[in-house]
């Protein structure tokens, strides 16, 4: 009972955060003519609801593809339908065509801020907590910090609440997806993740993992037996939530062309100022080759652990953008609060063997240099003294991105080198997760032993 008290503390604290960053500004507040982000939202609703389904992705008289065209996976556009449906009821201007366009008002904010918690508290949040307290190990208080880190997780919280978009909803279904496959459940598993494509279709980072575990399971189970079953039960899950989704498009072969040209806009400029380009669909290609040998590993041995290994981006990357936006408050608040309780996670590893932080792998990959206390050097890193020396690039770059101006002749100074300390970061932990992966679990046996 006073787990599940902590539970609901921790879930009413992270609608708490969410709703007190919700009353900030977003993308392109009245900044016409094309505004921004939260516009691109409102539009997708009047689209959706104004134009039968085989205009929503043509460019018409009612539909100028140039402002937002909708371009994400159908299960987008009937979020968004659903959406104007609501906003109809309650406001017919929220959603008339043409004459909604750059719509502000502080109910309309309202109600699109709330349609972004309902998604989160049907979608996002109940995944957490069945992950939290299904998949990880460690004892009550753990699980519940785990949550809580989750669920205070600044990037997500910004992007969505603050700029405005629905990640939450995607990464909800990658996350049913996880929590699905290590409870066993591979077909709803397999489900959960093809919606979560259909609804963005950045979730293709997410999907090679997803594959590879898939096949290296029923590999695993054995091609002519039970494993051929399992396929076969995955590939038609797959390809029934697929038509089911593309239904309305698939009567004419031009429609699916279509929307399939506007969710990989592969004919638009690469640093085009809109919601894909691309560099988004380019990146997907670059992507395969940097993670194919943690996709081999799970082929192989179809580990579990790995598939929320990349779904994180670094918070400071995003900086700029929230300058942007007028964000600087709010993102300095939840950084703050995100920090405090993820150093109470890490001081978790100052009791951790060898063995459970999986470094038998940097013995035999560093066997050429002195022999080195690898455990002092972990925990040397993640102590809370030397964790401080990692988040001071974050801290002095945020610093100085508000408070100094950069040379006039390298005006995007503090941009690239954001970019580039968390490029850096992304690398380091990347080849950190590699090593654990390929290292192997540890040995329960000796775990015992130890314990």
């Amino acid at each position: 009972m006073q787990t599940w008290c902590l539970v609901s503390i921790s879930v009413l604290l992270g609608v708490a955060v969410r709703w007190g960053v919700s009353l900030n500004s977003y993308s392109g507040a009245g900044k016409p003519p094309m505004f921004g982000d939260y516009e691109a939202q409102r539009h997708w609703q009047e689209v959706t609801y104004n134009l039968p389904v085989q205009e929503w992705y043509f460019n018409t008289t009612d539909n100028d593809l140039n402002y937002w065209g909708l371009d994400y996976p159908p299960l987008t556009a009937y979020h968004s339908w659903i959406c104007a449906y609501i906003a109809k009821i309650i406001n017919p201007e929220w959603v008339e065509l043409h004459k909604s366009r750059g719509y502000e008002s502080p109910a309309h904010k309202l109600f699109m801020r709330t349609t972004v918690l309902v998604a989160d508290l049907l979608i996002y949040i109940p995944a957490v907590i069945l992950y939290c307290f299904c998949l990880t190990e460690g004892s009550s208080g753990k699980k519940v910090s785990t949550l809580l880190c989750f669920l205070l997780y600044p990037g997500l919280i910004l992007i969505d609440y603050g700029h405005f978009q629905y990640n939450a909803a995607s990464l909800g279904f990658a996350l049913w997806g996880v929590v699905a496959l290590g409870l066993g459940w591979d077909v709803s598993g397999s489900m959960a993740f093809a919606l979560a494509l259909n609804y963005k279709q950045m979730e293709l980072y997410h999907a090679l993992p997803f594959f590879c575990y898939l096949l290296g399971k029923c590999l695993k189970m054995g091609l002519l037996g039970r494993g051929l079953f399992l396929l076969v039960k995955i590939s038609a899950t797959v390809l029934v939530t697929f038509g089911l989704c593309w239904l309305p498009f698939l009567s004419d072969p031009s429609q699916g062309l279509q929307v399939v040209r506007r969710i990989f806009p592969v004919a638009r400029g690469l640093f085009e100022d809109k919601v894909a380009n691309a560099w988004c669909s380019l990146n997907i290609l670059i992507k395969i080759r940097s993670i194919l040998p943690s996709d081999a590993q799970l082929y192989l041995r179809y580990q579990k652990h790995i598939l929320l290994s990349f779904s994180l981006s670094l918070l400071c990357s995003m900086l700029p953008l929230f300058l942007k936006d007028g964000l600087l408050v709010p993102y300095a608040v939840t950084s703050l609060a995100f920090l405090y309780f993820s150093i109470y996670l890490l001081s978790a590893l100052d009791h951790c063997s060898e063995d459970e932080l999986r470094l038998g792998a940097y013995r035999k990959l560093l066997f050429f240099l002195p022999k080195m206390d690898l455990v002092w050097i972990t925990k040397w890193k993640v102590s809370l003294s030397q964790f401080y020396i990692s988040i001071a690039a974050m801290v002095g770059l945020s610093i100085a991105s508000v408070a100094v101006l950069p040379p006039p002749h390298l005006p995007d100074l503090f941009p690239v080198l954001v970019s580039t300390t968390s490029f850096l970061h992304f690398l380091g932990t990347f080849v950190f997760f590699n090593i654990v992966l390929f290292s192997g679990p540890p040995d329960r046996k000796s775990q015992k032993k130890t314990n």
